[in-house]
């Protein structure tokens, strides 16, 4: 697979390998250079690289069945 290097000196890794590693935005690499001057990359730690969501815990928790029209005048300060 080839892959330009950009002016700033990026890659894009494609996307089988960051599938095959399992990364995601903000995952940690390592890149190394072995004796036969072959790149290997690895994922740093264990987890997967995706981030829990912080709004997963409260996702369909509320137990208050709002109307658009009274929590709209709630959030107005409508009486």
């Amino acid at each position: 697979m080839a892959t330009t290097l950009t002016s700033k000196g990026q890659v894009t890794i494609p996307k089988q390998i960051r599938d095959a590693l399992d990364l995601a935005p903000g995952s940690s690499v390592e890149f190394a250079v072995n004796r036969d001057g072959e790149l290997v990359i690895h994922k740093v730690g264990g987890q997967s690289g995706r981030k829990p969501d912080r709004f997963d815990a409260a996702r369909g928790k509320a137990d208050v069945k709002w109307r658009a029209d009274e929590l709209m005048a709630l959030l107005r300060g409508e009486d």
